[in-house]
């Protein structure tokens, strides 16, 4: 079975205002954001993607456009099942005020019971998720061999779930796993069990340095804005 080069979308507006954004319009890359997007094409020339599948949120298909454009015989294609979390009412908010919230604490230690208000549960945004990449490796295997290399770019949180459910992980794990802005994760299916190959890969350990405020203990809710 095929092997998924999954994509974070760059660092955006909404990351470095510290707001959860979901499914929100008009949220872009910034500038950095938009530099590590255009570093993708050389990032990823050794390797022969057949197909590109992405979010169908701005900030996601800005990050595939350097791709795109770098090689213009590359099929892409949208699917709203790898779309970021539907966040409800804490669409558009800023993360701050919402660590009062008590779902926080769940969405926190506890993700397989947490539901947003007006939104969905996270239960469901990772079972849409894997469910999505089920059918593109079925889709890419048919149509470009049991070898192939095919990328998605999604969102965090979307990505954390998908490598939870390649490594056997129940949900309530998830949040241990992080993802920076425009990181590549790989994960190889075969017929019996996948292999996660690299998770989170940047080329820059920025963010392994220690910083000037504590990162906390806990897991950001949409992905994080990555290194300073």
């Amino acid at each position: 079975m095929p092997t998924l080069i999954l994509v974070r979308h760059g660092r955006s507006t909404a990351n470095t205002s510290g707001l959860l954004a979901g499914w929100t319009p008009g949220v872009a890359l910034d500038e950095r954001g938009t530099a590590q997007a255009a570093a993708l094409p050389d990032r990823l020339a050794g390797l022969p993607i057949s197909e590109v599948v992405a979010s169908p949120l701005q900030r996601c298909q800005e990050t595939i456009r350097p791709l795109l454009d770098a090689r213009p015989g590359l099929t892409a294609h949208s699917d709203e099942r790898i779309g970021e979390a539907h966040y409800g009412d804490w669409s558009g908010r800023k993360l701050a005020e919402l660590k009062d919230e008590p779902l926080m604490d769940v969405v926190q230690a506890h993700p397989s019971a947490a539901a947003f208000p007006g939104g969905e549960s996270m239960r469901a945004m990772q079972a849409r998720a894997a469910e999505a990449v089920r059918e593109w490796n079925a889709r890419v295997e048919r149509d470009h061999g049991a070898d192939a290399v095919y990328l998605m770019c999604s969102h965090g949180d979307i990505i954390k779930s998908l490598v939870a459910d390649a490594l056997g992980l129940h949900l309530d794990l998830f949040q241990r796993i992080s993802v920076e802005p425009c990181s590549i994760t790989a994960i190889r299916y075969t017929r019996l069990r996948p292999f996660l190959v690299r998770l989170g890969d940047t080329g820059d350990f920025a963010s392994l340095a220690p910083r000037e405020e504590p990162a906390g203990e806990d897991a950001p809710v949409g992905g994080g804005a990555g290194a300073p």
